[in-house]
């Protein structure tokens, strides 16, 4: 067992039945009560005049408020109390709250980093029984008898020597440097977006590189931190442009085809397009893929390939206006005039129509029931709610029209005559 740790434990057992623990437990209470209530205060002082900018700087205060305030009492404390006595139990203190701070840092950058599911739940119940595992190793003295029972499990890899403990090590670092990478992409990625100046096309595609660039570098610190040979990656980069040229084209096609779609400014985030058949809008533009939602709710996943490739309607490229064409059939006995006048009023009248362009009505041809009309209304897109909607209020309210105004529509009707042993049908239409 660690001197130190051994120091602590038998100053701690030979002081449970005298005052000395009595005025350690004092200095505890009062710490955590004075973290409790500073935390309190300045949580809510920080909230409310910190900027957007600051936000992710005062998120983590908040995280670690708590124990840090807690561990600098418990550290004056025992500063005090160490020139007339044992102090075993805050120093075992200050090691319990600097695990928690380390804990909820930890748990906030992942959650920072990461969304959130069912397995970033179980990601930070890991990484919390991991720091307090090592702890409780420490503080009962094994830690070093584990470390070196792992530094024993060793083999050669090549010309490195290579141990059980060094891959450990290994898996530790490259996670840590991973979220820290994650961690500076995604303030670097709030700052970007928040410039309006730039396209939101480009800030896309600045913010994959930024992202792809500083995960390699964390990487190859990584592995020359650890003192692998980073020469042996050119053999795995061979290796994978193989694999890109054959098996993976199309994975690589897809994700060239998504720097293509963000640098020509072809598609926003937010525009309604119609694409391979399906009509929504464009909810996320990522590497690989494009995710559309339909008017229904439901989300089509459409690799960028396809984008490339096939033609692509983007309803609101220029403008975000599209225009309705309603058809009405009335009859020849009905006053024409009055019927494309009654016709644009109805359509103006209702909030979704726009009043330039203006709403028309024109007469699209002589048919063999009636005169064919076409009420044309402009309107602005709204994926959510579509036109379906907006048609049937505007032929309800024209059927009202037209029947206090005598326009009648026409309908077909089958007369039949019987000359004889002849029959004779007459396919006729009359008005309402």
């Amino acid at each position: 067992m660690n001197n130190e740790i051994m120091q602590i434990w038998l100053e701690l057992l030979g002081d449970l039945s005298t005052r000395v623990v009595l005025w350690q437990v004092v200095v505890i209470v009062i710490a955590l009560a004075t973290a409790w209530l500073t935390n309190g205060l300045v949580k809510n002082y920080i909230m409310q005049y910190a900027t957007e900018s600051w936000k992710v700087g005062v998120g983590g205060i908040k995280r670690v408020l708590f124990p840090l305030t807690s561990l600098l009492v418990v550290a004056v404390g025992e500063l005090i109390l160490h020139q007339w006595q044992h102090v075993g139990l805050l120093k075992l203190s200050i090691k319990l709250l600097w695990a928690m701070a380390a804990i909820r840092l930890v748990v906030y950058a992942l959650r920072y980093v990461f969304a959130s599911g069912s397995w970033m739940r179980t990601l930070e119940s890991l990484i919390s029984t991991t720091i307090w595992a090592l702890l409780a190793m420490h503080l009962t003295g094994v830690l070093p008898d584990i470390i070196q029972a792992l530094d024993d499990v060793s083999f050669h890899l090549g010309k490195n020597h290579v141990s059980l403990l060094l891959i450990i090590q290994a898996i530790i670092t490259i996670f840590v440097t991973i979220v820290v990478a994650l961690w500076v992409s995604r303030l670097i990625e709030n700052r970007l977006m928040a410039t309006e100046q730039i396209n939101m096309n480009v800030r896309v595609l600045i913010n994959k590189v930024i992202r792809i660039v500083l995960i390699t570098v964390a990487l190859l610190m990584t592995l020359s931190a650890l003192g692998l040979d980073i020469t042996l990656l050119s053999v795995f980069g061979g290796a994978l442009g193989v694999g890109l040229g054959l098996g993976l084209q199309k994975i690589a096609i897809n994700y060239l085809s998504g720097f293509v779609i963000l640098l020509d400014n072809s598609m926003n985030i937010g525009d309604v397009i119609t694409a391979d058949n399906h009509y929504g809008v464009v909810s996320e533009l990522r590497s690989r893929y494009m995710v559309l939602r339909k008017l229904d709710g439901t989300q089509v996943i459409i690799p960028h390939e396809i984008l490339i490739s096939n033609a692509v309607i983007n309803h609101s490229f220029s403008d975000r206006k599209s225009s309705v064409q309603m058809p009405i059939q009335i009859s020849y006995e009905s006053d024409l005039e009055r019927a494309m006048e009654l016709m644009a009023v109805v359509a103006s009248q209702h909030p979704r129509v726009l009043e330039d362009p203006k709403p028309t009505a024109v007469i699209k041809g002589f048919g063999d029931s009636g005169i064919d009309l076409s009420l044309n209304v402009w309107i602005e897109i709204i994926p959510e709610t579509g036109t379906t909607q907006l048609q049937s209020d505007i032929y309800l309210q024209v059927w009202r029209e037209f029947q206090q105004n005598g326009i009648s529509i026409p309908y077909p009707q089958r007369e039949i005559r019987v000359l004889g042993d002849a029959i004779e049908q007459t396919n006729t239409r009359k008005p309402v």
